[in-house]
């Protein structure tokens, strides 16, 4: 990246700018779109959280709902193999337009990925966002390679935050609308994802959703951590992950500026005892314990949701945050199990419900004409285990005890009887 901004390889992101003075100018340049940031929040957000309740679930292809980060330039015979092993149908990685000269490598990859759905995240820098036509030139090198191989192209990421190197949301739809162009002028069939706001900050994110840029997204890329609260139930400013996700999708279809896809394209824990290669301070990581009950419960409310179209873990490999950790050769962490099951279980699954009581939360899916209840508890408690129970583990090792324990881990329960004889697990509490 173009100076000051730093590239830091132990967590994949960049570094912290160190230059006050300079990210206070550049703030200061753009002050005009910072206000209009928070006028239009100010008026938006209201209306759409009073408008939460009446937006319509929709139909989500389960299959391409469960998608996975993977870092294409690490371990790279590895993780073909790992990836034939999940049997993931969507993935998304990751291009540095500073990384030009990468760009046939990655069709390799692509290629040898063909099978499956995939979103490319085109990260930025400073010089492609000061220099438009540096970006025309290099994004209509990487579409004109790739094409429609690529399923969707996010444009741009983590526009919120200054090291990443956009001050503004004027200067990332300034950015974006090049890509826009290219589409209508010469590319109509690629799809562009937009928008790329991170963690519960979604005043920018109506400001990229309701302004005055001749451009349109053909869905909406959010990078909706919850790390820093904990667990993905846990409140910010009254808005759990479910509240979050509803509000999201709301100003989606208040929009014009969009089609209503939602694509969660980054998410995950950072893992004690990692550093440096966690992206965050020790005191919002988490055990790998629960890093695999928060992904897997992450997953379910999004999926229970019904208004998300994809969630993309971040990532495959990665010592401070990955389902793998490759310090010392490869290492499978109780997550990448965890994710394993949670794929090859739901993913044909159709939703039913989801019954929330006293923090005891069950969903409930249908799975090859079985109805399979998933159950897990914020305070933990017993469960009588029954005849017409088959019970699983988190990373499917069956389960026979009389009395289950229902907690942080969540359950797998099949239901043997006829579907016809649903069960309301909160009613056995």
């Amino acid at each position: 990246m173009k100076k000051p901004f730093i590239w830091d390889n132990y967590s994949d992101q960049p570094a912290l700018l160190q230059d006050k003075r300079y990210k206070k100018s550049m703030r200061k340049k753009e002050k005009f779109s910072l206000l209009f940031t928070l006028v239009s929040s100010l008026f938006i957000l209201p209306l759409s959280i009073l408008l939460m309740p009446f937006v319509k679930r929709k139909k989500i292809e389960t299959k391409k709902f469960f998608s996975l980060g993977v870092d294409w330039q690490r371990n790279t015979q590895e993780t073909q193999t790992i990836l034939a092993e999940l049997e993931v149908k969507s993935i998304l990685v990751r291009f540095k337009l500073w990384e030009m000269d990468q760009l046939d490598a990655l069709a390799t990859f692509i290629k040898q990925n063909n099978d499956k759905q995939i979103i490319l995240k085109i990260l930025q820098d400073r010089e492609h966002i000061e220099d438009l036509q540096l970006l025309k030139n290099d994004l209509h090198v990487i579409f004109t390679k790739l094409g429609t191989s690529v399923t969707r192209y996010e444009i741009g990421s983590t526009i919120n935050r200054a090291k990443w190197g956009f001050f503004s949301v004027r200067e990332y739809l300034a950015f974006y609308k090049v890509a826009y162009d290219l589409k209508k002028n010469e590319f109509p069939d690629i799809k562009l994802l937009g928008s790329g706001v991170i963690d519960f900050e979604f005043h920018f994110t109506v400001h990229t959703l309701f302004n005055f840029c001749k451009c349109r997204y053909d869905g909406i890329a959010a990078l909706l951590y919850v790390d820093r609260r904990g667990a993905p139930e846990n409140t910010q400013l009254g808005f759990t992950l479910s509240d979050k996700i509803a509000l999201l999708s709301t100003l989606v279809w208040l929009s014009l500026k969009t089609k209503q896809e939602l694509h969660v394209t980054e998410v995950n824990w950072p893992l004690s005892n990692t550093a440096p290669y966690a992206p965050t301070s020790e005191y919002e990581c988490v055990s790998e314990a629960l890093y695999g009950d928060y992904m897997l419960r992450y997953y379910l409310l999004a999926f229970a949701s019904q208004q998300v179209d994809s969630v993309s873990w971040h990532q495959l490999i990665a010592p401070g945050y990955g389902l793998v950790d490759n310090r010392e050769g490869i290492k499978k962490r109780e997550a990448f199990y965890t994710y394993l099951y949670m794929v090859q279980t739901l993913k044909n699954a159709q939703f039913l419900r989801m019954d929330i009581k006293r923090g005891y939360y069950t969903m409930q899916v249908l799975v090859n004409d079985k109805i399979l209840q998933i159950h897990w508890s914020l305070k933990e408690t017993t469960l009588q285990n029954q005849d017409f129970f088959d019970v699983y583990s988190k990373t499917g090792e069956k389960i026979k005890d009389e009395t289950l324990t229902v907690g942080s881990s969540p359950l797998y329960i099949f239901i043997t009887k006829e579907v016809g004889k649903q069960v309301n697990a909160s009613e056995r509490i």
